[in-house]
Formats: C-alpha cells, structure tokens, sequence
C-alpha cells in the first residue's frame, strides 16, 4: 500500500511513519509533505492508496486541499483538536485520530479501510467478461407482415430504414420496402451503431449503402443511397449529426 503522510510536524510525521511500518513493513510511505501548497502540487501527480492528513497545517487548514483538487483516495485525518471531526467525515474520511495517535486507533482505522475495500473490491477482469457475455445483443433479422403473409429478412439486407408519412419503411438492398413497426429512434437502439447511422430526422442508414457522398454545404452532405430513394428524398446529414457522421465513417 501507497501512502502519503501530510503532517507539518516532523517529528509527528517520523512517528507515524514509524507506526506505520510497525503494523506492516509492506506499507511503502511514498512522501511525506508539510504544507497545503505542496500537498496540492504532489498530488496533481501522483497517486497512493491512503493519505494521513493533518488538519492543520504551516500555511492553514488541510481541508483547503480538497478545494483544489477533487480526491477520491481514503483519508484519514490526525489532528490534535476535535472540533473539526463533523468537517472531516463529510469528506474521504474514514477515520479521524487525535494526537498523540495510539497504535491500536491506528490498527482499527487501517482494519476499517481493508474492511471497507473488501467489501466494495471488484474483480476486473471478471466484470469485463461478464459485460461482454450480457453487452446489448443487436438486432439480426426483422419480420414484417405483408397482410396475412410474414416475410423474414436479415438486418444486413437492409439499406436503410426511412420515415414517410406517418410510417416506417425499410429498404432493402434488393428494393424491397416493409413497413416497420417500429420508430426511428427504437430502432437506433436495436441495431449495430457500427453498421448504421442516423443522418437526420428521416432515414437510419447501412453503411454498405452509401454509393457516394457530396458536400453540400460546408458543414453538410448528402449521400446517394443504393438502392435510390428517390430525388425528393431528404439524405442530406444534418448538421447537428456531421462532426459524429464523420467520426463514424472514420472508426
């Protein structure tokens, strides 16, 4: 474990150090640091996995760090006074020592922080693999009903999904169109952003159907889709979604 002590006091900081590696000589005490100031500029850094943090300090109060610097490591604060133990708990604290700082307080703060990791400790590489075994699962294929027949197609034979009307087609690659009952924006969600793209308000397009591109303004284009929607057909990417068309042609 990687621990800074932050104590003006260097006599006090020695002492800790020395109680420190008393309890477990494995503790490797990366600095020890007197001041606000260079507590701040150590730790813009540098990274331990516990701090001991006197609340007063040769240029002012310790909590002033936290003002400066958003900490997530564990702190544990030593202090001669016990006025400011409320303050300190509404911070990283998970303990608070008055000084002169007994061996067995020292114990119980450090069990209560191997406690507190065990209990909150996460396997990484087993959360990866389980994410991946639940991730989202894409949409493969869509049944569309033609009256009282069913059709089923495969999502890559679909060029692009459109809004006419008030209804939802898809186009295939073989100029087949069905009606989708579902709307643009669910099936932005059902399918593989890695494959199709929403360009504007109307049309969710397969990236294999984009024949060519032309810049239709300077932050616009329009795309020629196979098969051809059509020349009233608005294909053009809106504005708000080029800077992401562009990232997502480029991935």
């Amino acid at each position: 474990m990687d621990i800074l002590i932050v104590e003006d006091e260097t006599v006090a900081a020695e002492r800790l150090e020395s109680a420190l590696l008393q309890i477990d000589q494995s503790f490797n005490i990366a600095a020890k640091i007197g001041s606000v100031k260079e507590s701040v500029r150590w730790l813009l850094s540098h990274h331990v996995d516990l701090i001991f943090l006197d609340i007063q300090l040769s240029d002012g109060l310790s909590f002033s760090i936290f003002d400066e610097l958003r900490i997530t490591t564990p702190v544990i604060f030593t202090t001669a006074y016990d006025q400011y133990a409320i303050k300190a708990f509404e911070l990283n604290s998970i303990g608070y020592l008055l000084k002169p700082i007994r061996k067995k307080e020292l114990q119980d703060s450090l069990l209560k922080l191997r406690t507190i990791q065990s209990a909150f400790s996460v396997n990484i590489e087993s959360l990866i693999a389980a994410y991946n075994d639940q991730k989202h699962s894409y949409k493969n294929r869509f049944l569309f009903f033609l009256g009282e027949k069913l059709k089923k197609v495969e999502t890559r034979e679909i060029a692009y999904f459109y809004i006419l009307g008030k209804g939802v087609y898809a186009k295939t690659f073989g100029n087949k169109t069905y009606p989708v009952d579902f709307t643009l924006d669910a099936l932005e969600d059902e399918l593989n952003p890695s494959k199709f793209f929403r360009i504007n308000r109307q049309y969710l397009v397969n990236m294999e159907a984009i024949e060519q591109m032309v810049a239709w303004s300077r932050t616009r284009i329009k795309l020629m889709l196979t098969p051809d929607p059509g020349k009233n057909s608005d294909t053009i990417v809106s504005i708000s979604r080029s800077t992401d068309f562009k990232k997502w042609l480029d991935s």
